[in-house]
């Protein structure tokens, strides 16, 4: 994939990444319950990759794929299903 993030801002409820195609891509923060819970101040100390976004603080990534591909937090399901 050549499309890269370029930046990350949040408002009350959704993600927005801006990409390096000149596309921006919005997200729920609803889908990422680490996220819903951070505080402003968290949710920026992201780190920008060529494939997506980390947030070391809050064990956090998001995939560039994932996010055109509209896929929610797949973490959570996959506990539910263990339980």
């Amino acid at each position: 994939m050549n499309t890269s993030p370029k930046a990350v801002r949040f408002d009350d409820d959704t993600l927005w990444v801006s990409l390096s195609d000149g596309r921006t891509i919005a997200a729920p923060l609803a889908w990422f319950p680490r996220l819903l819970d951070a505080t402003p101040e968290q949710r920026t100390q992201v780190e920008l990759s060529k494939n997506g976004l980390h947030w070391d603080a809050r064990d956090e990534d998001i995939s560039v794929a994932g996010l055109l591909e509209g896929q929610p937090d797949l973490s959570r399901r996959a506990m539910h299903l263990s339980a």
